[in-house]
């Protein structure tokens, strides 16, 4: 069997078995097959929730207030819990674990992203298991990743995972909600993800965690782009780690794209989040998408919100769906003059010219 490095999800779902206290006994079965998977020779990384639970449990199961600095509360008090917990269940198989406390704001910046790669990656290679977690007992709203399914996929770009496994309390993506519809199917394999499939996924999940199916469909959306093949399983399954790294996976399968994009283009796909949008044309829509060119202003017909000169913005058609995301050349005051001008008179308008693309092709992520 070929060594990979796999990212393992574990939603506050699993970990607590939908009960309002960690399941330590459930970890156990958990790290067993964490433990497993090391001694195959595969590299692991675990993006874990439960903080808030842990916080909840550890108090008595306070009434609180629902506001952020309660959650702060719960997750500055529970991620040590957690954390423990994790350290004491490891060391029963002699292995070692790192935590890591990430938020958006580790990731917009480039030079701070390629720091938390670093670690990550200086872990796992001392044979070290990475355990992951938002930084919930500080991060604010606009610097939040929001919830532990996207950051996984963002942990996976970090360290090259080949694999993301995502454990959740329903066996995979059916085509209708299993809850409420009886003749709801498992699928399989997904290849494509579309809108169909984006409404399918539905909204969130449990009261206890953040994500539902939608936010795992983004994950898989952001990973599968990274080269990363992602699994969603049950995280109650018999030894659903193992099967996750097998050919025939448990759950929904979803395939890498076959052209994995570059470092850079991985890093403007998973760290900065957008500050605005420029709306473009059919015309720039079938220069991005069949020919590979970059964005020129005379294809953009429209600007939403406010954003500086290499700021990452959103590149949508006239309905507002995302077509690409890329470091924009001009500020959102310089692309109101210029939208819709030939390359050409920038310069003459502006009275400065930062080059003829809008967006470079090397700076820009056709989604």
């Amino acid at each position: 069997m070929q060594s990979k490095t796999v990212v393992v999800k574990l939603g506050t779902s699993v970990l607590t078995g939908g009960s309002q206290e960690l399941n330590r006994a459930h970890m156990v079965e958990l790290v067993r097959q964490c433990a497993q998977l090391i001694q195959q020779g595969h590299r692991l990384v675990l993006v874990s929730s439960g903080a808030i639970a842990a916080g909840r449990e550890h108090l008595g199961h306070p009434e609180l207030p629902t506001s952020m600095a309660t959650k702060q509360l719960l997750a500055a008090v529970g991620q040590s819990r957690l954390i423990q917990v994790w350290e004491s269940l490891f060391s029963i198989y002699g292995i070692k674990i790192g935590q890591m406390l990430l938020t958006r704001a580790d990731l917009e910046n480039r030079e701070r992203f390629l720091n938390a790669r670093d670690t990550i990656n200086a872990l796992v290679s001392y044979g070290i298991v990475p355990v992951v977690n938002e930084n919930d007992a500080v991060a604010t709203t606009e610097i939040k990743v929001g919830d532990n399914d996207n950051l996984s996929a963002l942990v996976g770009i970090l360290c090259s995972a080949d694999k993301l496994i995502l454990l959740t309390d329903q066996p995979g993506l059916f085509t209708a909600d299993p809850r409420s519809n009886p003749d709801a199917e498992l699928i399989r394999e997904v290849t494509t993800i579309d809108k169909t499939l984006r409404k399918i996924a539905g909204g969130s999940g449990t009261a206890l965690g953040t994500g539902g199916m939608a936010t795992k469909l983004q994950a898989a959306d952001i990973a599968r782009r990274a080269g990363i093949e992602v699994v969603i399983a049950a995280g109650s399954a018999a030894d659903v780690i193992q099967t996750c790294t097998s050919d025939t996976p448990a759950g929904t399968r979803f395939l890498p794209l076959p052209e994995a994009l570059e470092n850079r283009k991985r890093w403007i796909l998973a760290g900065p989040a957008a500050t605005g949008a420029i709306t473009v044309d059919q015309g720039a829509i079938d220069a991005l998408q069949m020919k590979g060119s970059s964005l020129l202003a005379k294809g953009v017909v429209g600007v939403k919100g406010q954003f500086e000169r290499g700021d990452v913005v959103r590149v949508v058609n006239s309905d507002g769906d995302t077509i690409a995301k890329g470091l924009i050349h001009y500020s959102s005051a310089d692309m109101q003059q210029i939208q819709g001008m030939h390359s050409n008179e920038i310069g003459q308008v502006l009275g400065h010219d930062y080059g003829s693309e809008v967006i470079h092709r090397d700076d820009l992520v056709v989604i």
